[in-house]
């Protein structure tokens, strides 16, 4: 009898959200799923860790799932999920489905979904990080309806080649950009820099101290070819990422800088 794969689903929006239902809906029918995630909203952590206090784990069963609830960051679900709710080294990880793009250079470094996924695939499994683009004012709107199904079936058809045959050589993480309005076209992209132009507004608390927001515009497009562009035209952004962040540079020619002579 062939064993059933093993699935482990997360994400950085906490564990009642709509996007982490619409992902169990997809991935119950492909294998044995295991819902482990932030008790809260933990979006922009990156792939922070926690090293310095206790993390708290909760059995629930929420939205018709049996879940565990990690009192810590995204990562932390990951790790707790798999080396203590599993037990193993599951076929898959599923970051998301998340509220809220994560395009560009920028959501790689920030992203809680996508350092989720980084994490799961340093841990040595396979990871996609999926993300449905939504209106800033709704990004924090998670149990607002939502429809989920482009999203489900681009989830639905990445999950099952990479059960079958394993993610391709040379990529670690799949990361998947729905739009709201999407088309059927699927784009396979590089990332753009950046999505967004970094603002800070000051303000003062009732006792007169300064206090700051840190906000961002929206970058409107972006190069052929990047997420960003195909986001913004309407099609499904699927980005090939690898944990190597090593630059692709001759090594010879930076000695060369190194040395003083030309590069």
């Amino acid at each position: 009898m062939n064993r059933k794969p093993k699935i482990l689903i997360t994400n950085d929006d906490g564990l009642y959200s709509a996007g982490l239902k619409a992902s169990y809906e997809v991935l119950k029918e492909l294998g044995e799923v295991f819902v482990v995630a932030p008790a809260v909203q933990k979006s922009g952590v990156g792939r922070s860790i926690s090293i310095m206090e206790p993390i708290r784990v909760s059995k629930v069963h929420v939205n018709g799932m049996t879940s565990y609830a990690v009192d810590g960051t995204p990562t932390d679900a990951v790790i707790i999920g798999i080396h203590e709710i599993i037990g193993e080294l599951p076929d898959l990880v599923v970051s998301g489905i998340n509220m809220g793009e994560n395009i560009s250079t920028e959501a790689v470094t920030t992203s809680g979904t996508v350092g989720a996924a980084l994490e799961a695939a340093t841990q040595g499994s396979a990871a996609i990080a999926i993300s449905l683009e939504v209106p800033d004012t709704d990004k924090f709107e998670l149990f607002k309806p939502r429809d989920f199904t482009a999203a489900k079936s681009v989830l639905r058809k990445v999950a099952e080649r990479i059960l079958s045959d394993g993610m391709p050589e040379g990529v670690d993480v799949f990361n998947i950009n729905v739009p709201s309005q999407p088309s059927a076209e699927i784009e396979f992209t590089r990332l753009a820099r950046r999505l967004y132009v970094t603002r800070i507004e000051e303000r003062l608390d009732p006792r007169g101290r300064k206090y700051y927001w840190i906000d961002g515009i929206e970058i409107e497009d972006a190069e052929e070819g990047t997420d960003l562009h195909a986001l913004r035209n309407g099609r499904t952004s699927i980005t090939p990422l690898t944990l190597d962040s090593t630059a692709r540079i001759d090594f010879n020619k930076l000695r060369r800088w190194f040395d003083g002579g030309e590069g």
